[in-house]
């Protein structure tokens, strides 16, 4: 039994214990969200928010992944799938999206690092490990440390996406299998770099600018920063009366001003 399958079956038990055992008898109708584990803090906030005032309805949101978003939601066990990454053209087939934000990667070195700035070519060839030590793009003479998220983090996706082209991140990258944990690691090692959310990013590690444009709020708005990625919410066929109303709820302007204190971008 592969992991793709086990994750589907963990879910579809999770779905069904929630029926059976939270608040039996009580009436109220049921939103399951699924999937990307950077859209779920965010999504959590979301209907925490939304259920506050709407107290028939329940929104239940799991993790799994963005591919689990996408597996979830074309199988039917969510009502509403979430994704971090941009879906390929078999992924998309049958769903329906909506981006509700995007946010941009940070690429993080220790604040001891006197490297400011940085091109996708070299952090390209950082991470691939043609570039080893700091010394090459104008640092002090030590060694890199790279640090990465797991495979299947849809941090990691993008980032790879955008930046890794037809390489791949070297095999003795130190893997974490989360933002805090990526920071951690970046703020103890003055030879360590990283990639996390911007809307994680916080005064442990320092941001590097990418081709001469620094992370902010301003420049992930107008994509001059070019190291971002959507935050996307799935659908397959037509919504329930209550999805529609949650979605239609995070893009008035109660929705989008939990989006913004949230550091993402909201999309209109």
């Amino acid at each position: 039994m592969n992991s793709e399958f086990k994750g589907i079956i963990v879910i579809a038990i999770c779905i069904i214990l929630a029926y059976l055992f939270i608040n039996p008898g009580a009436s109220y109708e049921r939103i399951d969200v699924v999937g990307s584990t950077s859209v779920q803090p965010l999504v959590e906030k979301l209907a925490e928010n939304f259920t506050s005032s709407h107290e028939d309805i329940r929104i239940y949101v799991q993790g799994g992944g963005s591919g689990m978003g996408i597996r979830s939601t074309k199988q039917g066990l969510a009502n509403i799938g979430m994704s971090s990454k941009e879906l390929s053209s078999t992924e998309k087939k049958n769903l329906t999206e909506i981006t509700i934000g995007k946010e941009g990667i940070v690429i993080a070195v220790s604040n001891q690092n006197n490297i400011k700035d940085l091109s996708i070519e070299q952090i390209k060839n950082i991470f691939n490990g043609k570039i080893t030590n700091w010394k090459e793009v104008g640092g002090n003479d030590k060694e890199i440390h790279v640090i990465t998220r797991e495979e299947g983090s849809g941090t990691r996706s993008a980032f790879e996406s955008i930046v890794m082209d037809d390489t791949k991140i070297k095999d003795s990258a130190i893997v974490q299998s989360s933002t805090e944990s990526v920071k951690q690691s970046v703020a103890s090692d003055p030879g360590a770099i990283g990639f996390v959310s911007f809307a994680h990013m916080n005064d442990d590690v320092k941001p590097i600018s990418v081709d001469g444009v620094s992370p902010s709020e301003k420049t992930i708005t107008n994509e001059e920063y070019v190291l971002q990625r959507p935050f996307i919410f799935l659908i397959k066929g037509e919504p329930s009366k209550f999805a529609k109303e949650f979605l239609s709820w995070i893009k008035s302007p109660a929705g989008t001003e939990i989006i913004k204190k949230e550091k993402i971008i909201p999309v209109k």
